[in-house]
């Protein structure tokens, strides 16, 4: 990887460059918006609307009482539609067009790069590698979801597989460096990473800016020139309207695995103290490391989980600790149980018709199920001139499949107690997992 000594540092406007170098390479994803999920999640018990028998929307406004329960106006950045379906490639394409700055093509080609991810990461790093003609290594845990082996596969024959333990995984990696030469990219404790993670924060300050200004615009009265269908004539220049200020984003809030993603937006709105940010982790066998860590005050190196969220079963990198834990940049995080975000994912899907993974929910089911959260927001959100909090959610990925969503929802899993799929092939058969890069 280029020596972090080298890198930008890890400023917004390092990510607007960053923005610049990756943009011919990946979707400018779009940001949707609900109102049957903004009213869901601004009602007393949103949990009742996924009964057989939820309230009207008009029952659950009379019934919320504004101290207590919180508004929100909700916006969807949907890194499921980003290429290869997940946040993934921004950090990965700009990680490897640094390397071609500083290397040179040709010295990149001859050695090729590698990695270790349980999926998303080695999807991003393979197509990556491949758009420059570059030789991609991938190291995986065998428990890795099979859509994102099949995936990673599409871009790379080298998919070598290791066991589930850090330990494991970066023996092979170093095997690969020694025979190869390859160059390691990390899947989140690099500068380069976080950088390019952090495009994700400008696109959405910017999409919902764009958002805000024209519901703005819709609720104005019409001049009367637009109520006579006229244009402005004669010798003088056009007047342009003003941009109304209309404000922004309240808060953001992203799921926290290795912390690529949170600490790459984290960093995007360091230098905006009107956006709050916070990170979602999931709560099952110790997976919010990031949360307990920030309680205690030192950052936990392994973790042990097999969450559904299979994207978030490792601990916050180096690098990603020195942001994630600066009070200036990252307000909080918080963690919600496997129902919880098999709820979220739920309403994503039957309420706004996209499929995101259970990792991707993460922050959502936070908004929506996390009493800490929401007791926070709504005791902040007493006093303010404008109605609720504009909150920005980052959809991380959409990487599952029909099998695994039909098994997650069967009658036959209630509660979630069934053994994961994921966790039933380890290299000497057993269900270990740790610290599990996505």
């Amino acid at each position: 990887m280029a020596d972090p000594t080298t890198c930008p540092p890890l400023l917004s406007s390092s990510i607007a460059s960053a923005r610049a170098k990756i943009r011919p390479y990946i979707h400018r994803t779009p940001v949707i918006t609900s109102r049957s999920l903004n009213t869901i999640a601004s009602s007393p018990d949103p949990k009742v609307f996924l009964s057989e028998n939820p309230p009207t929307f008009e029952d659950a406004e009379r019934s919320r009482n504004p101290e207590t329960t919180p508004c929100f106006r909700l916006f969807f950045k949907c890194e499921n539609f980003q290429k290869i379906g997940a946040f993934k490639a921004r950090g990965a394409f700009h990680a490897v067009t640094r390397l071609v700055e500083e290397m040179g093509i040709q010295e990149v080609r001859r050695r090729g790069v590698v990695t270790h991810s349980s999926g998303n990461h080695a999807q991003a790093l393979a197509l990556a590698a491949s758009t420059f003609q570059i030789p991609s290594y991938i190291v995986m845990p065998s428990i890795s979801t099979p859509s994102k082996i099949a995936g990673t596969r599409l871009y790379t024959s080298n998919v070598i597989f290791s066991g589930s333990t850090s330990q494991e995984r970066e023996a092979v990696v170093q095997e690969v460096i020694a025979d190869k030469g390859a160059i390691l990219v990390p899947p989140y404790d690099h500068p380069d990473i976080i950088l390019g993670q952090g495009t994700v924060g400008l696109e959405l300050e910017e999409q919902v800016d764009e958002i805000l200004q024209e519901l703005a615009a819709a609720s104005s009265p019409p001049s009367q020139t637009q109520i006579q269908g006229q244009s402005p004539i004669g010798g003088t220049k056009e007047k342009k309207e003003k941009k109304k200020n209309v404000g922004g984003l309240d808060a953001v809030i992203t799921p926290l695995g290795g912390g690529g993603l949170l600490s790459g937006v984290a960093t995007w709105f360091s230098d905006k103290p009107g956006t709050l940010v916070f990170g979602a982790e999931p709560s099952y066998q110790g997976g919010d490391d990031g949360r307990r860590g920030l309680a205690q005050g030192k950052r936990i190196e392994h973790v042990k989980t097999l969450t559904i969220a299979d994207g978030l079963r490792t601990p916050v990198g180096v690098t990603n600790w020195e942001v994630l834990s600066d009070r200036r940049k990252l307000e909080g995080v918080y963690a919600v149980s496997e129902e919880e975000i098999k709820m979220a994912m739920r309403l994503v899907f039957e309420r706004l018709k996209v499929v995101v993974e259970p990792s991707g929910c993460v922050g959502l089911a936070v908004v929506l199920f996390n009493s800490e959260f929401r007791a926070l927001c709504a005791s902040r959100q007493i006093g303010m001139e404008k109605e609720g909090w504009d909150v920005g959610i980052v959809f991380s990925g959409g990487n599952t499949t029909m099998k695994a969503i039909a098994k997650l929802f069967g009658e036959d899993n209630e509660g979630g107690s069934a053994e994961r799929e994921a966790a039933k092939v380890g290299m000497d058969g057993t269900t270990r997992a740790e610290d599990v890069a996505g």
